[in-house]
């Protein structure tokens, strides 16, 4: 079993650095967090570089990937990008062996309830090759982005949380704080970690493994230590640039820039997959916009239709720049298409692009065209993404019959995948990775239910 688990941890780490090789991603976030670290390290602020060349303070992003950035850059040079890639895959091999010592209690524990004697070692290397060969994690994992910490946060999270639950100890408690804070630290939404997991802990004074005031005494600690850097960004922003903004701002935009509202607004009510994301939504500002790229859904009449039509061509023309009437019209839109359309805006459009995020093949960060499906187009790439949804697909199916088992942890687990989707459904530029944090878990309960699979029911008076 030793040896099969090194091999796990080898092929993974080779299978990380393999997507770094063929598969790199120079463009987008990746660019504002190289930038915002080599401003941290080179000038001490955390800033973006402005055009003439001068760092300028930013909110945009949390300090917590830049930081992490900028360690690495510090022992291994500005801009290495395979160091910062190698750390990453070494910091998964970590998330890995948590997610297969999670499977490993949570089977023994199912196994106890129906008088089975399990040491649940089965269930451990299976969530480890599992996690080590996902394509879907590793291939962001190897990548500049928040994602590979993001995913040990919720390892380390949900691993701390189930053994607390087992022996409430102070070690734990803190472990658990550490990881919720650097998960919120990363990326605003790493917070609805805390949100679904903290109460979990309280499970303990049910069955009566530790005291109400000693585990008040530890969520008053842990509280205090995990809203301590927020403080002290909450004040840097104030000093900086007088506005009170604890996280990042939703539209990631500094303080006396434009956030398009009336653009967001009118995303949100018609936007439905990648496809829109990208040849819309990011095209705005200081890119083009194909009218023919626009779907009907995107407005109520076919005088809104013209409007949107002559609107994008005069913003094509002016050099991709928007302004105060452009977001004018562009919120009147909005607001006519609720009006039009109530249900589908408010309720149809939100919940087709949740099932986007969770179903699309993640195939978003390879060289396959937007329109993979038009298999006329690219008979390969079809085949390809097709075979990558359905073991996408897989994973979720045998993660959820996991979670039907109701092992313990899994309620919590639940919660946040109902609470991250519910966020999901109000972003305007939906991605199919804004749903890998959800993986983590299901590939614990995947493993827990294919490993119990085997199981024979006791007989009766055994």
């Amino acid at each position: 079993m030793l040896i099969s688990a090194a091999f796990a941890l080898l092929v993974g780490l080779l299978l990380r650095l393999a997507f770094f090789h063929f598969f790199p991603q120079p463009d987008g976030d990746v660019i504002v967090y190289s930038n915002l670290a080599t401003n941290l390290l080179r000038h001490g602020q955390l800033a973006l570089t402005d055009a003439t060349g001068h760092p300028q303070p930013s909110l945009i992003r949390l300090p917590g990937y830049p930081l992490f950035l900028a360690l690495c850059f510090r022992l291994f040079g500005v801009g290495n990008a395979l160091a910062v890639a190698i750390v990453q895959s070494l910091l998964d091999s970590i998330t890995c062996l948590l997610l297969a010592d999670l499977a490993r209690l949570l089977t023994r524990e199912l196994a106890l309830r129906r008088g089975l004697r399990r040491t649940g070692w089965g269930a451990a290397l299976l969530a480890l090759w599992i996690a080590e060969l996902c394509p879907f994690t590793a291939i962001y994992v190897s990548a500049m982005l928040t994602e590979g910490p993001t995913l040990f946060c919720i390892a380390l999270a949900c691993w701390a949380a189930l053994r607390f639950q087992l022996r409430p100890t102070w070690p734990l408690a803190l472990l658990f704080a550490a990881a919720v804070t650097w998960a919120a630290l990363l990326r605003p939404d790493g917070a609805l970690l805390a949100v679904a997991l903290a109460p979990a802990l309280f499970s303990s004074v049910a069955r009566r493994q530790i005291s109400f005031r000693k585990l008040l005494r530890m969520s008053l600690v842990c509280v205090t230590l995990a809203l301590l850097p927020f403080t002290v960004w909450t004040v840097r922003n104030w000093r900086l640039f007088h506005v009170f903004q604890p996280l990042a701002p939703r539209y990631a935009s500094d303080p006396g820039e434009s956030e398009d509202l009336g653009f967001e607004h009118w995303m949100g009510t018609w936007t439905l997959d990648f496809v829109n994301t990208v040849e819309v939504y990011w095209q705005v500002p200081d890119g083009v916009v194909f009218p023919s790229a626009i779907p009907a859904r995107a407005w109520s009449t076919e005088a809104d239709h013209q409007r949107i039509l002559a609107l994008f061509a005069d913003y094509n023309r002016s050099g991709y720049h928007t302004s105060p009437a452009f977001n004018a019209q562009l919120e009147q839109m909005a607001r006519a298409n609720l009006r039009a359309y109530p249900w589908r805006t408010a309720l149809e459009v939100p919940v087709l692009r949740v099932f986007d995020m969770w179903l699309r093949p993640r195939v978003e960060n390879l060289p396959i065209d937007l329109d993979w499906w038009v298999y006329a187009h690219h008979h390969d790439e079809t085949v390809f993404s097709a075979c990558y949804a359905g073991v996408n697909l897989l994973l979720l199916l045998l993660g959820f019959a996991g979670l039907a088992m109701r092992p313990r942890l899994g309620a919590w687990m639940l919660l946040y995948m109902i609470l991250r989707s519910l966020l999901l459904a109000t972003v305007q530029g939906p991605e199919a990775r804004y749903t890998l944090e959800c993986l983590p878990m299901l590939i614990v309960t995947a493993s827990v239910w294919l490993s119990t699979r085997s199981w024979q029911r006791p007989r009766l008076g055994a």
